[in-house]
């Protein structure tokens, strides 16, 4: 294909989920097939074709009380630095615009200077952390079966609208937990390369690194967690358990802000979520 040969933009379905999830672990991302199921069925997913290849995506999630957030912007690498990625959040915007939504992402670095001047606004700060595979599994706190339903109603508190739809899709799917541990709850699920835990909610720092110090020991295997930095006794105790910061996100809001939440979370539901 020529580098000026133009590209159209068309809407994707459910049988693109495959492909999506191609472009995703080319860029090394942890989403698996269900995630992209989730957003081709629950959301509005932009791409580009080079015939009957999908080498470029992005995806709007509407969520209630006139929120929406954006993710899965990628790029196949023979196809990046034309625009592609802008052109594709544009449409999403429209889509929002048209609809009255404010619209939430979370960037990485090089997405920060990117969404800045299409007006995107910082918010808070995420850090995703890593803990490589530990030698063996051993619980070392007693964790109790959470309720989805409880678990709904205080994400809904941190976040400042409701997320039923994704939380609850999430707890029904295969190797899915809700779990609690003293005032601490968390959800855990499945990716591509690690589980992933998030979001997690607690009363304080001690009791959410208790959750995930209990987790961990639950099973071996790689694990993934997306904390909030301002959560810095959090933050530091993940480091000082032996997880490992693997990159920085800018969570950034487009439009007004439509709710106060009540509470700050510990680690979210992952970037493309929220």
């Amino acid at each position: 294909m020529a580098a000026t040969e133009p590209v159209d933009i068309v809407e994707l379905g459910v049988g693109d989920a495959q492909a999506g999830l191609v472009l995703s672990t080319e860029a090394g991302w942890n989403q698996n097939e269900a995630d992209w199921r989730f957003f081709l069925s629950k959301g509005i997913v932009f791409g580009m074709r080079d015939g009957a290849r999908l080498v470029a995506t992005a995806a709007l999630l509407p969520y209630s009380a006139a929120n929406a957030w954006i993710s899965m912007v990628l790029v196949t690498a023979d196809f990046r630095r034309r625009g592609i990625a802008r052109r594709l959040v544009d449409a999403c915007l429209g889509v929002a615009t048209r609809r009255g939504l404010t619209t939430w992402l979370d960037a990485t670095p090089a997405g920060t200077s990117v969404y800045g001047p299409l007006g995107f606004t910082p918010t808070l700060q995420l850090r995703r952390l890593r803990l490589p595979k530990p030698p063996e599994a051993k619980a070392t706190r007693q964790l109790s079966a959470g309720n989805i339903e409880a678990l709904v109603v205080r994400d809904a508190g941190a976040m400042g609208f409701d997320r039923s739809t994704l939380l609850s899709e999430f707890a029904a799917r295969s190797g899915s937990h809700v779990v609690s541990c003293a005032q601490a709850m968390a959800l855990i699920r499945d990716g591509r390369t690690a589980r992933h835990i998030g979001p997690v909610l607690a009363d304080r720092p001690d009791q959410a690194l208790a959750l995930v110090d209990a987790v961990v020991g639950t099973e071996p295997g790689s694990w993934l967690i997306d904390a909030v930095h301002s959560q810095d006794e959090f933050l530091n105790g993940l480091i000082r358990s032996g997880w490992n910061i693997e990159r920085p996100f800018q969570r950034m809001r487009f439009g007004r802000a439509t709710m106060l939440s009540a509470e700050l979370p510990f680690a979210v539901a992952g970037p493309e979520f929220g």
